[in-house]
């Protein structure tokens, strides 16, 4: 089956998900997250061809990425069902007026229809984003990257016995099975068809997307993250919370890859900055950060001499770009110049400088004293996510399940004539 024949199977039906109730919708949920776990060999069984295609072609985070195991993919169901645990989106009166001429206006929240999503080597993408479209009321049509099809594919057949088992068409989830440019140019320009289109991955797949797209799209994902270290900062603090920034899991787009240092501790701070990431990671056996430093910082730490592009590059990678700045205004100044719009932090006690920073730092989340590692559907309380939204409209941040709904006005009258 075509891309095309997929989408206008997916749209078909849809309609059966319009008239379901909430309860039927979680069922659904629950019957998803069982046929997961049901199928965790199958699963792994794809997951590690797969790897085994992948080895020497990605890098070892990407690597990590891809790969699944029995947690994972436990994992997997139980974000399902916590969403499913959620509060129904659809149906909530979001405002509500009353006419002089007594009628009744309310404005609804409903689905969107069908939502496209083209994502690289994260086989947990698939279980997230269908989980939420079908709580969200809406069809889901998924593309991933070559690396992890199989993964996905055997995902999807799961997925969709669970449907089946709650009643519900199981044309409602959807992989592409076609994974060559012409399924993503398909997507992109489906009007009519795709309500919304959501790339996850890189910056060449979301520039690719935004400039090509003819249905409605939403900018996501790039995370060129920065903590900025102030002269106020409580440097242990610091320190635990740039290695968990960078460290936990530096192929996210919530990772570190950017810091900036206040010039009257950089001294102090930057050696036992260098100490923590590189020798202290090396005596417990764990990978060394990469300090790419530009001139200032390089008279205190050795490290790689930054180029032109490490200050606006998303490394994914043990690697950190890392700068001195006069003040809080120069690393405002220097966010702004440098930043994708997606997570910041300040590493301060002095409250002037913090309300400085929420105030001109012009990103989706915002940190004082936390690590940027946050930025995530789960961790701030709306499930698994659908991506990191980095514009403005109409979503911003995580994107759980408000993201994936609309609202129409129903307006109810007794005779009234304009």
């Amino acid at each position: 089956m075509s891309t095309m024949e997929q989408l206008v199977s997916a749209k078909r039906a849809w309609s059966a998900l319009q008239s379901a109730s909430g309860n039927v919708r979680n069922d659904a949920l629950r019957e998803m997250a069982n046929a997961l776990r049901a199928h965790t060999e199958d699963i792994l069984s794809a997951n590690h061809l797969d790897m085994e295609a992948a080895r020497g072609h990605i890098s070892e985070v990407m690597l990590d990425r891809l790969h699944l195991n029995a947690s994972r993919v436990e994992g997997m169901a139980q974000g399902i069902e916590q969403v499913a645990q959620l509060p129904d989106p659809l149906g909530r009166v979001l405002r509500e007026e009353r006419r002089p001429n007594a009628l009744r206006i309310e404005r609804v929240s409903v689905p969107l229809g069908l939502v496209a999503i083209i994502y690289e080597s994260r086989p947990n993408v698939t279980a997230d984003a269908a989980a939420l479209c079908i709580k969200s009321g809406n069809a889901c049509m998924l593309r991933g990257g070559k690396e992890a099809f199989r993964s996905a594919n055997a995902i999807v057949r799961a997925l969709r016995e669970g449907l089946q088992r709650a009643g519900l068409p199981e044309e409602l989830v959807q992989l592409a099975q076609d994974s060559s440019r012409q399924s993503a140019t398909d997507l992109m320009t489906a009007v009519g068809l795709v309500d919304l289109l959501i790339p996850r991955g890189g910056a060449g797949l979301i520039r690719a997307c935004t400039q090509n797209a003819k249905v409605p799209c939403i900018q996501t994902g790039t995370g060129i993250c920065h903590i900025y270290v102030d002269a106020s900062a409580d440097l242990d603090m610091a320190l635990n919370i740039i290695e968990n920034a960078k460290t936990s899991r530096p192929s996210v787009c919530n990772a570190e890859e950017v810091c900036l240092v206040h010039r009257v501790i950089a001294p102090t701070f930057l050696p036992m900055l260098r100490e923590r990431l590189t020798s202290a990671q090396a005596r417990q056996g764990r990978h060394e950060v990469e300090l790419r430093v530009d001139e200032r910082a390089a008279r205190y730490i050795d490290g790689t001499p930054a180029g032109a592009e490490d200050f606006d590059t998303e490394f994914l990678d043990y690697i950190l770009a890392v700068g001195i700045v006069d003040d809080v205004d120069a690393a405002i100044r220097h966010i702004a110049a440098h930043s994708t719009g997606h997570s910041e932090a300040i590493i301060a006690q002095d409250e002037a400088a913090q309300a400085r920073f929420i105030a001109q730092v012009d990103s989706a989340a915002v940190y004082i004293n936390a690590s940027t590692r946050f930025t995530d559907g789960g961790e701030f309380g709306l499930g698994c996510e659908m991506g990191i939204s980095t514009q403005k409209l109409h979503a911003r941040g995580p994107m759980g399940l408000e993201e994936l709904t609309s609202y129409k006005y129903v307006i109810h009258g007794s005779g009234q004539i304009r």
